[in-house]
């Protein structure tokens, strides 16, 4: 694979003493999650987003410079649009071709059949959403067209970042991204989902060097709560 895989580091962008709590309060929801919410809940989000200068509807990118992120990418509504292992595999190639146009520092992928995930560094997640507004947008014309649903159907929803905090936030989020096709129900082990960076560690780390890591850095259980706790939908 031509994309350099940056092996695990010691990063500590704001120091070791901050907060280890992973997760993301229900502010952030996503607007089909949204009109699921009670009017008081509803009224907290548009609030809490007011307040801080977030656009209302749509996820918040607070942080935009230079560092290591978690970004996760929905198909709308959660909809299993790269079901197919084909789609997979070649949205995967085409994931990775967008991230080496500008970082050769990318530490873990994972792709699912209606999300992914990516831990990377960046000079500036600008980088990021430019290549993804492109990706995004080739791949929703050319599977609406495989599919017959040009017009009548949404593929993707705008991307969430996750800026990582310290070396612990940083470690529990590769292994985070990893496991996730057996948190969602995809596979009974990380090791049989193809569409991920594990391979690639497990060949040069070993299976022995993986699983220490995991009991080191085991992601707390509401590690996704707000940004990938979402049911998925076929």
């Amino acid at each position: 694979m031509s994309i350099r895989v940056c092996w695990l580091k010691s990063y500590c962008w704001i120091g070791p003493t901050c907060s280890n709590d992973f997760s993301r309060s229900f502010v952030f929801a996503m607007p089909y999650e949204y009109s699921k919410l009670s009017l008081v809940e509803r009224e907290e989000i548009v609030r809490h987003r007011s307040e801080q200068g977030y656009p209302l509807h749509a996820p918040p990118h607070p942080f935009r410079d230079a560092g290591a992120y978690l970004i996760t990418a929905a198909n709308f509504e959660h909809k299993a649009v790269m079901n197919s292992p084909k789609r997979r595999t070649e949205f995967e190639t085409r994931l990775l071709n967008s991230i080496k146009e500008f970082s050769d520092e990318l530490i873990a992928w994972m792709v699912l059949p209606n999300h992914y995930h990516i831990l990377i560094m960046v000079k500036s997640l600008d980088d990021v959403s430019t290549a993804l507004k492109q990706l995004h947008g080739t791949t929703s014309r050319e599977w609406n067209i495989e599919d017959n649903l040009t017009g009548s159907r949404r593929v993707w929803y705008k991307f969430a970042d996750t800026r990582i905090r310290n070396d612990v936030h940083l470690h529990a989020a590769f292994n985070y991204i990893h496991f996730n096709p057996v948190k969602h129900g995809y596979a009974g082990s990380a090791y049989d989902w193809h569409w991920s960076s594990l391979s690639l560690y497990y060949n040069d780390k070993g299976r022995d060097w993986l699983r220490t890591h995991w009991k080191e850095y085991t992601p707390p259980n509401d590690f996704g709560n707000g940004w990938d706790d979402f049911e998925d939908n076929d």
